[in-house]
């Protein structure tokens, strides 16, 4: 266990020399799709609640760090806004959506676990594509109130998904201090708000 740990920091540590040599050659550790597929809000007795489908990056540099100890965390970024015709829009809300993921070597399993102040609701999967599938699952996830919405007009909906580098292990710590590679958003994804 200790070897496959040690081979898996040194491969991690050689693949950041190669990208540091190789400059802007090189390619980002959180490279893939990431990008909101779909996205719509139910009202249900006042409460708009978020459906959303999100596709996050894969790759091997991901699966090895989380291996490592690297914990990746994903927010999705919600704003509401007002629409006026002669300025700029107004932003009636703003919320974020925390979940984060990691690798539990006991159990062999990826950890998703959503980060709220009421606490938290933790899952496990077999695979990271699993793990990420769910993560990129939003339904029901309640996020404004009727009463905040002015009855005459028109709002529109935003939603942007990001991944980052979350806490580290003290032995990755040393390796990553200098790097921003572990920061990724999409673009927005946006519609008008029917009620």
């Amino acid at each position: 266990m200790q070897s496959r740990r040690a081979h898996n920091l040194l491969a991690l540590l050689a693949a950041v020399l190669v990208g540091v040599g190789a400059g802007g050659a090189r390619a980002d550790v959180l490279d893939g799709v990431l990008e909101v597929k779909s996205a719509y809000v139910n009202i249900e007795q006042g409460v708009f609640q978020l459906f959303a489908r999100i596709a996050y990056p894969v790759n091997d540099d991901i699966r090895a760090a989380l291996k490592d100890g690297l914990m990746l965390s994903f927010d999705l970024d919600v704003v509401v806004s007002r629409e006026r015709r002669f300025w700029l829009d107004a932003t009636v809300a703003e919320y974020t959506l925390r979940r984060e993921l990691l690798y539990h070597a006991v159990s062999d399993r990826y950890v998703t676990r959503d980060v709220a102040p009421d606490g938290s609701e933790q899952h496990s999967y077999a695979t990271l594509e699993e793990a990420l599938d769910a993560l990129g699952t939003v339904d029901a996830w309640p996020f404004l109130l009727a009463p905040q919405l002015s009855v005459n007009r028109d709002y529109r909906v935003s939603l942007r998904a990001g991944v980052r580098r979350g806490r580290l292990p003290d032995s990755l710590r040393v390796l990553l201090f200098w790097t921003d590679d572990w920061h990724r958003e999409s673009e927005w994804f946006s519609w008008s708000l029917q009620r």
